[in-house]
């Protein structure tokens, strides 16, 4: 192809190889710019044997397969690839199906009738069982449908059917049921085209009234929603090919263990799971880390065995103390309890050791394509008899673009051990050469460039002291001490997905035990961010008030905010463990769960944010101690359930609560009309005193009614005095907000000017009621009308400081779970 370079020239190729299986252009170029995709698809088509073409539909499912299959049964995917190609397998319900069948069986225990029962093969649903299912669901819903038109939720019926029609072609489903529609409602009109008119909020129900109502009984729960871990083999199944790892130049590697390697792990651990959770001790945990926990501690808590923290501590240069201690209290106080402590640096020595091994089989070279700043042309003795020319990053960067070998990559195995042991005994530079793995520069996945095992830092270790002046990398350490602990899950989130061949190859060269390795999709939220990078600028450079600001996702940010480690787990659980990667969970989501934890756990009180005086004309200077309830469903004989009140002649209630001019939707105080203090009595305003401009409301005079016969629609929260001319007690409260405007803020470049100049707004003086004046540190409260807030550290005996966890109102329960 003139004008071409080769590289172009295979894109072309592959592209149209993905063309000719019927994907559309857009789809096929976006799989020829994924590597890790290319690689698949184009071993499934070769597999499949369809390289001449294929019909659109039966080239979609071969997509799904390259994109979907579970990697722990690759040895079945030959087996599915005919159904395919044979049409026994034709809609993307009987391919999950087959995906979800093959994951829960052993590699050499297909049995075809079950695979085919599992699968719908075979079965043949006509038109007429699905118009009879779609009359039955239409009939079902025809009063909701008739209210909603075309405005009905149709993915909604799709389901229904499905449930019925497991097999049905989608296509005649969707057919029929706009055929049905049609029938049922007729030509479109202009008004099923408008944007439907929001509902007005409906009133509360009247207390008389909701002991008539039934309460719907909850959707039983999914057995994956129970235990959401049934996704994961046992240990003994640890046999099965993990997964294919493609070379440029030798046949397809298929990492599984073998038999020997099995029995001799199954022996150490009795069978039981081993999990790790690793953290690398180099800043906060984040709520990512909460959804880690609970699967890599999870796992282990449900199969009886148990789960590792192992400290990830293989750059001395980030990590402190303090993110140590740090992250151990997290653990703890999440719940979880390590089966062991370890850190990556116990295995020093072995990964050592290991590493010299590698070299003597010819898996690893010392290599000085080491990307420091240098001169071009720098020459540097490694030892007496030989010199090295050293690259510039340019020269290292073409290298890895155009794919091509290191200079150094074919030197002689005694030169790389010889060097080796000097990097080791500090005899080399830091910086002037690294030992790198023999993988395969030429692979689809850049995971497999010769990655680096080691690398000289002349830096003391936090834990392992000042003993070794070279430490290993993540790619080469983690996979290795993964199989030294005889872990059986090695559980991480997608991005690691491209690091799964270099694990395996690592650890297949090294002949060692290899543990399942399984991706889940990471946790995102809403409006902030979670990047250790970013974290660790809003904290360094002061945007935040430390690690623990309860702004952040930091666990230690949330925790201070008032959340409870049960309501985050709950938010975990609830999420599930997938490998959908593609979506923000919203932060009301995460906000439901709180509420409902601190709903049953946290007492009522009251606190006004921003008093307005009122004044109570026709009440003496008396003080009446009032009953005011903790829970709202209180039964009126638990002492226990209330707390006491102060009500005088001076009460304070919020400045948004009053209003000079009256409407009827407004339900506050203003002048002539009444409202009830919670609690206490209804009163009536009487008289306004305006400041000296003529407009700012001063003070209210009012007149209570003693005897409760008028019954005010607005219901307002209060504090008084609680002895004549002493004002009530004083704290501090922090409202806090979203730290982003944005959805999504880590996708802007310049995503600091994203920051949200009101999600922390303080109020000095507030006015609460004095039943929590002895509130310790972590003690949650509901205050009245305002939401849920707990006791800061800053706190002091003088004064108390209040954290909002969350606001009151809740959309995320409404639109449900």
């Amino acid at each position: 192809m003139v004008g071409k370079n080769a590289t172009e020239s295979g894109g072309d190729e592959t592209l149209d190889l993905f063309l000719k299986i019927g994907l559309d252009e857009r789809t096929a170029k976006n799989t020829v710019a994924n590597n890790k995709v290319t690689a698949n698809l184009t071993a499934v088509i070769h597999e499949a044997a369809v390289i001449d073409g294929c019909d659109r539909t039966v080239g979609n499912l071969l997509y799904s397969v390259a994109t979907k299959f579970p990697t722990n049964a690759l040895v079945h995917r030959p087996t599915l690839l005919k159904y395919i190609t044979s049409l026994k397998i034709k809609i993307p319900a009987q391919l999950e199906a087959a995906f979800l069948f093959l994951t829960t069986i052993a590699s050499d225990n297909l049995k075809i009738d079950d695979f085919e029962a599992a699968c719908g093969v075979g079965v043949e649903v006509s038109e007429e069982d699905i118009e009879k299912s779609v009359d039955e669901i239409f009939e079902e819903n025809k009063a909701v449908i008739l209210e909603q038109r075309y405005r009905t939720n149709v993915g909604e019926l799709f389901a229904h059917v499905r449930k019925k029609q497991p097999w049905a072609d989608p296509k005649v489903v969707k057919k029929i049921i706009d055929t049905n529609l049609y029938s049922l409602l007729g030509e479109r009109t202009a008004a099923d085209n408008e944007k439907p008119v929001k509902k007005k909020k409906e009133k509360p129900v009247k207390a008389e009234e909701k002991s008539v109502l039934v309460e719907t009984a909850p959707e039983k729960p999914t057995e994956e929603e129970i235990n959401p871990f049934l996704i994961f083999p046992s240990p003994d199944q640890n046999f099965k090919v993990h997964t294919e790892i493609y070379f440029s130049d030798r046949p397809v590697l298929r990492a599984c263990n073998s038999k020997e390697i099995l029995d001799k792990h199954l022996k150490v651990t009795g069978g039981k799971v081993h999990t790790r959770f690793p953290p690398e001790p180099n800043g906060y945990l984040h709520i990512g880390h909460a959804k880690a926990m609970f699967v890599d501690f999870g796992l282990a808590k449900e199969r009886g065995g148990g789960c590792y923290l192992r400290f990830d501590d293989t750059n001395p240069e980030a990590e402190k103390k303090e993110y140590i201690d740090h992250i151990e209290e997290i653990v703890g106080w999440m719940g979880w309890e390590p089966f062991k402590i370890t850190y990556t640096s116990d295995y020093f020595q072995e990964l050592y050791e290991l590493a010299v091994e590698l070299i003597r089989r010819g898996h690893a070279y010392v290599d000085h394509q080491v990307g420091s700043c240098l001169d071009t042309h720098d020459f540097h003795l490694v030892d007496n008899n030989s010199l090295c020319m050293f690259q510039t990053p340019d020269e290292i960067k073409e290298y890895r673009e155009k794919k091509m070998n290191s200079p150094w990559r074919d030197r002689p195995i005694e030169e790389s051990l010889k060097l080796f042991d000097d990097m080791k005994k500090g005899l080399l530079e830091e910086g002037k050469a690294t030992l790198r793995m023999k993988q395969d520069m030429q692979s689809d996945n850049f995971n497999m460039y010769d990655l680096i095992a080691y690398r000289i830092k002349f830096t003391p270790h936090p834990h392992a002291g000042d003993k070794w002046c070279i430490y290993p990398s993540y790619d080469y350490a983690h996979c290795i001490v993964d199989s030294l602990e005889n872990i059986t899950h090695s559980l991480c989130t997608l991005e690691f997905e491209t690091r799964r061949a270099s694990y395996y190859w690592l650890l297949d060269a090294l002949g060692l035990y290899q543990p399942y390795v399984w991706e889940y999709s990471r946790l995102n939220i809403t409006n902030t961010v979670m990047s250790k990078r970013k974290l660790n600028r809003l904290v360094t450079e002061k945007w935040v008030d430390g690690w623990d600001d309860p702004r952040l996702m930091t666990l230690a940010g949330l925790r201070r905010r008032g959340v409870t480690s049960t309501s985050i787990n709950a938010f975990v659980r609830g999420i599930g463990i997938t490998r959908s990667d593609n979506s923000l969970i919203r932060l009301n989501r995460l906000e439901y769960h709180i509420r409902e934890e601190l709903n049953k756990t946290a007492p009522r009180a009251m606190v006004v944010l921003n008093p307005l005086k009122v004044v109570i004309t026709n009440m003496d200077a008396a003080v009446m101690d009032l009953d005011a309830k903790k829970w709202p469903d209180a039964p009126a004989d638990d002492a226990s359930s209330f707390y006491k009140v102060p009500f005088s002649k001076v009460v304070y209630i919020e400045q948004s609560d009053f209003r000079l001019k009256d409407s009827k939707d407004y339900y506050g105080l203003a002048p002539g009309k009444s409202v009830l203090l919670r609690y206490a009595f209804p009163i009536k305003c009487t008289e306004v005193i305006l400041g000296d401009d003529n407009e700012t409301v001063h003070e209210i005079r009012a007149e209570y009614d003693p005897s409760k016969k008028s019954k005010p629609k607005g219901v307002l929260h209060w504090v008084s005095e609680s002895s004549p001319g002493a004002n009530p007690l004083k704290v501090e409260v922090r409202l806090f907000d979203k730290l982003f405007n944005s959805e999504n803020p880590a996708e802007l470049d310049d995503w600091l000017s994203d920051l949200n100049p009101h999600s922390k707004v303080v109020i000095a003086d507030a006015y609460t009621v004095p039943s929590i004046k002895n509130a310790a540190v972590g003690d949650s409260f509901q205050f009245e009308r305002l939401g849920y807030f707990v006791v800061d550290p800053d706190s002091s005996p003088e004064k108390l400081v209040f954290n909002r966890t969350v606001t009151l109102r809740d959309s995320y329960g409404k639109q449900g779970k």
